[in-house]
This record gives C-alpha cells, sequence and structure tokens, in this order.
C-alpha cells in the first residue's frame, strides 16, 4: 500500500531524528538485498544444475554411443582378421600349387602327379604323437601304387624349415601308423646349409637354385 505524503514526511523525519529507526531500516534494506541475491543465487543454482543434468545426459549418451562403436569396431576387426586369414590361406594354397606345378615334370618322374598332392592336418589332442598337447601338424601327401610321400613346399628354403619338416613327417608316419617312402623338400630356392642338412637327413631335394 502506498504511503500518503505526510506519512513520507514523518517517515523521513524519524529517519533524520532517529538514529536506532534509521538503523534498523538500513539493516531492514540489507537483508532485503541480502535475500534478494539469495533468490537470484538460488535461481542460477538451478539453472547450472539442470545444466549439468543435461550434460550427464549428453555424456552418457556419447559413452553408450562410444560402447556401441567399439562394439561395432571390434567385430568389424574379427570379420577384417578372419578376411585376411582366409585370404593368406588361399593364397599359401596357390603358391604350393604353382610351386607344384614348376617342378611338374621331376615331380611326375618320382611318382607323383601335383594334383593329387592333398593336404594331410591332424591336431595331437593329447601329445602322444610330437609330445606336445595340441600340437597342430600340417603337411602335404601324395599316395600311388601303395606309396606313401611327404612333402614340403616353400618358395625358399631355410635350416629351420628342414629340422621342422623332419619332426612333421616323422608325426605323420607315426599318426598314419605307416612309414613314409620319401620326406621331399619342393622350394624355388634353398640355403646351402638347408640343403646339405636335408641330405643329412635323407630328404629329398627338389629346388630351381641352392644358395650359397
Amino acid at each position: 500500500m502506498a504511503l500518503s505524503a505526510e506519512e513520507k514526511r514523518r517517515f523521513l523525519r524519524s529517519l533524520d531524528e532517529d538514529i536506532e529507526f534509521r538503523y534498523a531500516v538500513a539493516g531492514y534494506l540489507g537483508i532485503s538485498e541480502i535475500l534478494k541475491r539469495l533468490d537470484s543465487l538460488e535461481e542460477s543454482m538451478l539453472k547450472l544444475w539442470e545444466n549439468q543434468n543435461k550434460l550427464w545426459e549428453e555424456v552418457k549418451s556419447l559413452r553408450e554411443g562410444q560402447d556401441k562403436l567399439r562394439e561395432e569396431f571390434d567385430k568389424l576387426s574379427m570379420r577384417v582378421e578372419v578376411t585376411i586369414g582366409s585370404m593368406g590361406r588361399r593364397w599359401g594354397e596357390d603358391l604350393e600349387r604353382m610351386v607344384l606345378e614348376i617342378f611338374k615334370e621331376a615331380l611326375e618322374k618320382r611318382g607323383i602327379e601335383p594334383g593329387k598332392v592333398e593336404k594331410l592336418r591332424f591336431v595331437d589332442r593329447d601329445g602322444s604323437i610330437t609330445g606336445i598337447k595340441g600340437k597342430v601338424v600340417d603337411i602335404d601327401i601324395s599316395v600311388k601304387d601303395d606309396k606313401l610321400y611327404l612333402i614340403e613346399v616353400k618358395s625358399r628354403a631355410e635350416l629351420d624349415h628342414i629340422d621342422a619338416l623332419y619332426m612333421k613327417a616323422r608325426a605323420a608316419e607315426k599318426y598314419l601308423n605307416r612309414s613314409a617312402d620319401k620326406i621331399i623338400l619342393v622350394s624355388v630356392n634353398v640355403d646351402r646349409e638347408a640343403y646339405d642338412r636335408a641330405e643329412e637327413l635323407g630328404i629329398e631335394v627338389i629346388c630351381g637354385h641352392v644358395i650359397e
């Protein structure tokens, strides 16, 4: 309710003459200002909380999106690995076929038809064959006229390949329960030390070039 002119004059006179009244009014005005500021601060805090909640929601949404993206990336990585692995196996098989065809004449002289060379692959689950549980043995074989040929195909054969071939051949013999008539290495290039090692182990080498 608005004050009359007389009431205003009395109010101003009281402020001028009554120190205690003046202090009381000043205190009231100060408290009023503080209350206004508190109201403003409360409103700012509410807006801050609202903004923070929105931010958390955005972060949560972003995190969920990242998790989904990571999951999709992991799936894609697995598909890529499988595809590359499959391509690698196919490329390796194609390379073997090509090398066998290169030395087709030499193989046929030994009674081996390149087109009938097959892959033998088995797992030594209990370690009774190789001494290593779960060991995978992978070697090429050819059977003709009741003769067993165990074959390894390489683009370049090194010393450790010879020892590995010998071990695989012995494991294959044990797995098949019969001895091989010949163990043969077919390679475009063979290191000299690998060639000499093959001779020591009784492995026949068919190659294009011996690298000194």
